[in-house]
Order: C-alpha cells, then sequence, then structure tokens
C-alpha cells in the first residue's frame, strides 16, 4: 500500500473511477452501434458479393496461376511409409527398436518395433522419384507430383485431424477450405454450385459436413454434397406435378419474391434466398445430364475402373473421380472427393490400419490408386491441370512401427506426405523431409497453415487479406499462422 502509482491513486478516487467507467462502457456501446450501422471503416480485402448474384465470379488479389481446386482427401490417415515416404532404414532394421522411441505411447498406446513397408518401392518415371508397389499408377505419375514430405497436423484423433485438414481448426465451428475459396472467388458456372463434395461410396468421413461446411461464413457458400450414384437431394419434382405447372408455379414464386424484394430494398439476405432457390431450379435442369456418364465412352470408364463389376467400391469411387473431372470441365471451382469412411467401422473402409494393416490396405489401394490416376491422367490429357491445382491429402501419417501386440501402424502427426499437381508447382518436386524412419518431420517442416496457404496463393489469394468479421474478429481460413510455401512454385 506504500508504492502506489499515480494510476493507483486515480483508482482509490471513487468519482474518478466511475468516470472512467462509464467513457468505457459509452465507447464499448457506440462501436456496437456503428458496426450495426455498418459505419465502421471497412476492409476493402474483403470480396464484393452482389446478394442477387452471390455466385458470379469475383475477382483475385493478385493474378492467379488456378482457376480451380480438385482435392482427393484420403480420409483415416494413410501411411506415408508404406506409400510415397520411402526409407531403406526401415527395410534395414525391421523388427528393431525404434531409437528414441523407449517407453514411447501413441494414440491407442505403446508402440512396438520398426515394421518394414508392406511392399517394395521402385525408382518411377524419368525423376526416378521412389514410391511403393502399393500405388504403382499413382506412382506411375510421379513426375507430375509436387511431393511434401514435411507435413505436420496439431492433433493425433480423426475428427479433430480431419477438422483441422479442412478448416485449419481442430475444434467444430469453423468454415472449410471450399467455403473460403467459394466466398472469395465464386464460379464460373452459375448454374451449379461453386462448391461440391463428393463423398465415398461407402459412406461420409468421420467429421462429415465440417469438412464442406460454411460454419460461420453465409450458408450460401457451404458445399454441396453429391456423389455419381447419389445426385443432390430432393431436386426433382413430384411427380404427380407436370412440367407446365412446375415452370409456372417457378414463374409466379419468382415474380412475388421480386415484388417482396421490391417492398425492401437492400435486404440482402432475402436476395441471398431467392438466389439460391433460383440455383436450386436451374439444378433441376443441368445435374441430371452432369452426372450422367452414358455417354462416357469404354475406353473412358475402363480407365478410370468404373467397369469392374467384381469390386462395386472401386467403380463407384472411379464414377466420383469422373465426376469429378466433369465438375471443372463444367466450371465448377472446388471439387473435394472422399476415399475411405467410418461407416463401416475403424480401418474397414477407410485408411485407419490400426490392426492389421497388410489384410486392410491392399483392398483400399485398389480402390483409390487406378481411378484416382486416371482422374490425373484424364485432367492432364485434356488440358485441365494447366489451370486446375490437383491435392492429395490425408489428416495426418502413420508410425514407422507397429503398436506393441498389434500388426498395424499407430496415428502419427508429426511427419506424414501430401502432394500437389498442376497449376503453377513445381514437378518433379520433392519439399522437406522426415528423418531416416520416416517418423518426425526434420527438413522444411511444414503445417497445415502453410499447405493452405499455399493453395490459396495459387488460386490468386493472399491468406492474410482474406477475412471474415465474426464475433468482433476478423476470421481467416489460417487463423494467425501460415506462410506460402514460395519454394515449391513453378
Amino acid at each position: 500500500m506504500k508504492h502506489w502509482s499515480l494510476a493507483g491513486h486515480g483508482l482509490l478516487d471513487r468519482r474518478r473511477f466511475l468516470s472512467h467507467t462509464m467513457t468505457g462502457l459509452g465507447s464499448i456501446a457506440l462501436i456496437d452501434l456503428l458496426n450495426r450501422d455498418r459505419l465502421l471503416q471497412a476492409n476493402d480485402d474483403h470480396p464484393v458479393i452482389d446478394p442477387q448474384r452471390p455466385y458470379a465470379a469475383r475477382a483475385t488479389h493478385f493474378r492467379a496461376r488456378a482457376r480451380r481446386v480438385v482435392m482427393v482427401y484420403c480420409s483415416g490417415a494413410l501411411s506415408q511409409v508404406d506409400t510415397f515416404d520411402y526409407k531403406p532404414a526401415l527395410f534395414a532394421r525391421h523388427d528393431q527398436a525404434l531409437p528414441g522411441a523407449d517407453g514411447l505411447k501413441t494414440f491407442q498406446g505403446a508402440q512396438g518395433n520398426i515394421a518394414r513397408p508392406l511392399r517394395e518401392f521402385a525408382p518411377r518415371g524419368e525423376s526416378g522419384k521412389m514410391t511403393s508397389d502399393l500405388l504403382p499408377q499413382l506412382g506411375g505419375l510421379a513426375d507430375q507430383f509436387c511431393f511434401l514430405h514435411a507435413m505436420t497436423s496439431r492433433t493425433n484423433t480423426h475428427g479433430p485431424g480431419e477438422n483441422f485438414m479442412s478448416t485449419c481448426f481442430t475444434l467444430d465451428g469453423f468454415p472449410s477450405l471450399g467455403a473460403w475459396v467459394n466466398y472469395a472467388l465464386g464460379t464460373d458456372n452459375e448454374d451449379l454450385p461453386a462448391f461440391v463434395s463428393i463423398p465415398d461410396p461407402r459412406g461420409n468421413p468421420q467429421s462429415a459436413g465440417n469438412n464442406w461446411g460454411a460454419a460461420f461464413l453465409p450458408a450460401m457458400f457451404q458445399g454441396t454434397p453429391m456423389s455419381a450414384d447419389r445426385p443432390v437431394r430432393h431436386l426433382q419434382r413430384p411427380e404427380q406435378i407436370g412440367l407446365p405447372a412446375d415452370r409456372a408455379a417457378a414463374e409466379f414464386l419468382r415474380q412475388l419474391n421480386e415484388r417482396h424484394l421490391e417492398r425492401h430494398p437492400g435486404d440482402s439476405d432475402l436476395a441471398a434466398r431467392i438466389a439460391s432457390y433460383e440455383l436450386a431450379a436451374r439444378m433441376q435442369q443441368t445435374i441430371p445430364t452432369l452426372v450422367d456418364l452414358s455417354n462416357e465412352t469404354e475406353q473412358t470408364l475402363r480407365a478410370y475402373g468404373a467397369d469392374q463389376h467384381n469390386n462395386p467400391t472401386k467403380a463407384a469411387y472411379a464414377r466420383n473421380c469422373i465426376l469429378a473431372r466433369r465438375l471443372c470441365e463444367a466450371g465448377v471451382r472446388f471439387v473435394q472427393v472422399f476415399n475411405g469412411a467410418y461407416a463401416m467401422g475403424e480401418g474397414v473402409g477407410n485408411w485407419d490400419g490400426h490392426k492389421s494393416i497388410a489384410e486392410q490396405y491392399p483392398g483400399h489401394a485398389e480402390i483409390l490408386d487406378q481411378p484416382t490416376a486416371a482422374l490425373i491422367a484424364d485432367l492432364s490429357q485434356r488440358g485441365l491441370l494447366e489451370d486446375t491445382l490437383f491435392v492429395f491429402c490425408t489428416e495426418f501419417g502413420r508410425m514407422p512401427t507397429f503398436q506393441a501386440g498389434a500388426s498395424g501402424r499407430d496415428h502419427n502427426p508429426d511427419g506424414f506426405t501430401c502432394f500437389l499437381a498442376g497449376a503453377g508447382v513445381k514437378a518433379p518436386y520433392s519439399y522437406g523431409a522426415t528423418d531416416e524412419f520416416g517418423w518426425r518431420a526434420v527438413e522444411k517442416v511444414t503445417t497445415v497453415y502453410d499447405f493452405h496457404a499455399t493453395i490459396l496463393h495459387l488460386l490468386g489469394l493472399d491468406h492474410e487479406r482474406l477475412t471474415y468479421y465474426h464475433n468482433g474478429t476478423q476470421r481467416r481460413l489460417t487463423d494467425v499462422h501460415g506462410h506460402v510455401l514460395r519454394e515449391i512454385l513453378a
């Protein structure tokens, strides 16, 4: 009590204390009122969105290398050491203790010894990139890929891991990458959704709609889930309503909406709702044609594996990959294709290989390899890769050891592999590295924030300028983190 500052003495004065308190509360109230009346200084970097055409194409921050994105997401955590991250030490030191891992416990518990990869590795393409025989057709395209071998995650749990890879936050309630892109750029085809998410034929990923949700962004920017075998639901008119009656009702509704909008000028929510209904009406014409693969050649169906009736899951995933290509051709901005689902349990329909990875992974690889490789090759052959960014990712990796008492690999967020191809990236190229066992990222360590910042950059967007005001904060996809991986840019 002997050493009060001048400010401290001021707080002891009751009148001065009440005066400061009233001034502070008044300032808070004034800011809230100004914000409600939209009188605060606006962020000029916000996308300029016409409420009556919310899906219209919008300007980028700078020249874009890519116009659209196709993302293949392997749900369940694909093992990097069994696919793309070649580590000779795993072959040489099979069944030996992992140095530095004494007493190590990961997601499901204690770790056993080093386990060699499931298949042999071989050099691919002119670059001689070593990839596994588990995914030979994808490996055969290695010269087109920019591998990111030092990816890291902030979590070792699937749900939060999917959230993190899709939204840059482990918690629920944040917009997905595709929703941010949709919000920023709109679409080149206003008769289709700007963002389409294609679930695996076996069901949804663990975090389901979080992977394509809009969260606090306007709902119109969320992804539309659909697949080749399950198009957009509730799109067709009831059988008892004929086409003339349906069109007459739509025209009458349009007139009512226009009159209502005239009585409420400037109501952006109403205009956006009208726009969404009108998009749904246009989709009644465009979606059936888009998902009808009957005009694809037998050669195309065979190349993707869509004709393999003895493996219906692979054939269905192949049809989804064909749909992804057709969506790109039609001008859809962001297409997300999932490989793996959780409806069937751990590791059964996804890449979560804890118990018996040697039995589970070959079946998953058979589904993934040919259709995904065909999609990339088809995009390239049609010239679409020149302005399409292809993204291959998973939520985290797997350990170079087997779990104690099991024949599978536990979760590993400390080092895993993703890759990019197409517009704006170096290829063939490998960026970053894990240690000699594929356990931890040690060279050019890459975060999911960096990954997303780079994807946005290739689309002509500055991840620090792309923001949305929510709950008193200018939110952005990458939170307060992330750096563009300029070394991988072509």
